[in-house]
């Protein structure tokens, strides 16, 4: 790629239908729609087969007053639809409280204008199970919305999703109002008054102090005592294929809010994801080591990284090797969170075959933000970013970031040289990517690219683009990096 223009090929994708038509028979779509010219090859995929049939969740007893428990309801009318090989399960209008409700093969979840699920706080719903967060394999608290190796599944509508994420977060002062702050207090929990950090509980709070990592408790301690910290994340996806998230509102979780993991034709259509700005791990949604996926007209305020991509942590994602790659992601707009389009920096199975276009990041951290470190590995390339446009980012307007956890650009050895270590398989690479018609009006840097020595990053283009930043553009440890009538504060950026 480079300095090239990138080769343009046309494909079609079987696309989405409105959320209320019913499609009779298993019959899939025959709707079709064109993306135009994409970057790479993407294959055609269907949308998720889903008979006519459909029952509402009062048949089977469910009480939409937000006291009643209707755990029990939500399965049975899985089931039923299940055994008579799939349809709709309409929720109607009414807030339905509720534990973790498992979809299946050739199941509609679809919330009607109205319709809040609201998940139970009560931990004995949710067990631990074995699962994967953050790229490695590990032990968690069952999600509130979960499927595992099913098949055409959707979950449409006009409703909210409500993962109840207060009750398992732990909570940073700095990070809220001081009114917000006693209100938080009042709750009970544990407070650190050293770190001014405020825990759910004792558990949550022995398990931080004992982390060997942010996230990775000390596998010594009691899971039951420390549940509470293996918070899960709100929709867990995985190897799934054939999706369809359409229309609805997914917020409050208590840990990253979607993660479809080891999906393969994954479609998102105007969906909205919503985490409060200061929740810990409040990532809108995590595509991880996904093949074939659409996202568009969707918008995103979280506490986190808002689209990020990911395939897997270090020697676990390097075992299960799986890469994501061929993914649209367009038309859509992030508010808050530390980076509005992400990779990384769990990439360890290798980013491929992206095209983000035609996006608006307002206030985001960071615009478009590309992470990894020694240790993970993995291959990032082709990656294409258009018509990216960005107002008021609080850091870089564009970042790559090869020292992910706050190592300085300029390391250096005792004796004033580079700090150059051996290329093997756990050196992450990336390279070859195109930034076109980029607008970014206001941050502190416009762009920042901090490689290793050892494999830097290269063949990094930058075309037709406008930045408005207090610092301008450095690069450390890059090859191949273009400018094409690019100016920063009216200046062109020279090579």
């Amino acid at each position: 790629m480079g300095g090239r223009a990138p080769v343009m090929r046309r494909f079609i994708l079987i696309a989405f239908v409105a959320a209320g038509l019913f499609v009779s028979g298993c019959v899939r779509p025959s709707v079709s729609h064109s993306f135009g010219d994409l970057p790479f090859d993407m294959p055609a995929w269907s949308l998720p087969s889903i008979p006519s049939r459909s029952v509402t969740l009062t048949d089977f007893g469910a009480i939409g007053d937000g006291v009643a428990d209707n755990t029990a309801a939500f399965a049975r009318a899985i089931d039923r639809l299940t055994e008579q090989g799939g349809g709709h399960l309409v929720v109607p209008a009414g807030i339905w409280k509720t534990g973790p409700i498992g979809l299946k093969s050739h199941i509609d979840l679809h919330l009607e204008r109205g319709a809040v699920i609201v998940f139970d706080s009560n931990q004995d719903l949710y067990p631990i199970i074995d699962t994967n967060f953050e790229g490695l394999d590990v032990r968690r608290c069952l999600s509130p919305i979960h499927a595992t190796g099913e098949h055409d599944i959707s979950i449409t509508g006009e409703g909210i999703i409500d993962g109840n994420g207060d009750a398992w977060r732990e909570v940073k002062k700095r990070k809220v109002s001081s009114d917000l702050w006693k209100k938080i207090l009042a709750k009970g929990g544990v407070l650190s008054e050293k770190e001014d950090v405020w825990y759910p509980d004792e558990g949550y709070y022995k398990a931080r102090l004992t982390a060997g990592s942010l996230n990775y408790p000390d596998p010594s301690l009691d899971e039951q005592e420390i549940k509470t910290f293996l918070r899960p994340v709100m929709v867990s996806l995985r190897e799934c294929e054939n999706i369809l998230l359409e229309g609805c509102t997914f917020q409050n979780s208590p840990c990253w809010n979607l993660h479809p993991l080891y999906c393969k034709n994954l479609t998102i259509k105007n969906i909205m994801v919503r985490n409060p700005a200061w929740s810990t791990n409040g990532d809108g949604i995590d595509i991880d080591a996904c093949e074939n996926v659409w996202l568009t007209g969707s918008s995103f305020d979280v506490g986190d990284d808002a689209i990020c991509i990911k395939s897997g942590k270090d020697e676990d994602g390097r075992r299960h090797a799986k890469v994501c790659r061929n993914l649209l992601i367009e038309d859509c707009t992030v508010y808050h969170g530390h980076g509005g389009f992400v990779i990384g920096s769990e990439m360890s199975g290798g980013v491929e075959n992206i095209l983000v276009r035609n996006c608006s990041f307002i206030g985001t951290d960071v615009g478009l933000r590309f992470k990894s470190a020694r240790g993970r590995g993995g291959l990032v390339r082709n990656i294409w970013c258009d018509r990216i446009y960005m107002k008021d980012i609080v850091d870089y307007g564009v970042v790559f970031n090869l020292y992910y956890a706050g190592v300085a650009a300029s390391e250096l050895t005792k004796d004033g040289q580079p700090d150059i270590q051996p290329v093997d398989e756990t050196t992450p690479e990336f390279r070859d990517f195109v930034f076109s018609n980029i607008v970014c009006q206001g941050a502190d840097q416009a762009i920042f690219i901090n490689g290793i020595p050892e494999l830097p990053v290269r063949g990094i283009r930058f075309a037709h683009s406008v930045f408005t930043s207090d610092k301008e553009v450095e690069v450390y440890n890059a090859e191949d990096v273009t400018f094409e009538d690019v100016t920063v504060n009216g200046k062109p950026v020279r090579q």
